[in-house]
């Protein structure tokens, strides 16, 4: 299982990420349909970003699974991220109360 703090990169695009929450379903974290890979890992020979799956991430957002895991760009790509065939979504921030 994939632990807390752990940094990903993709191995078709420019994408890193950290692991902010962990789960048992980040062990099929992809990028662009690619498994991902931690730093300093090769990438594997001749691998592209699947057109289903070339939505991009977006560098300083956080990408949640419906499981709860977390995970947050550090450096963005153009291939989506996915647990196995599911996209992650984008996770909103929450609204601060108002000051008066």
């Amino acid at each position: 299982m994939i632990r807390n703090g752990a940094r990903l990169r993709s191995q078709v695009c420019d994408a890193m990420v950290i692991v902010v929450k962990s789960s048992s379903s980040l062990d099929d974290l992809r990028c662009g349909g690619v498994p991902m890979v931690p730093i300093g890992t090769e990438a594997a020979a001749g691998s592209e970003v699947d057109p289903a799956f070339a939505g991009g991430a977006v560098m300083g957002k956080r990408y949640v699974d419906e499981t709860g895991a977390e995970v947050l760009v550090t450096k963005g790509g153009v291939g989506a991220l996915s647990v196995g065939e599911t996209l992650m979504e984008v996770k909103e921030s929450k609204t601060l109360p108002a000051s008066d």
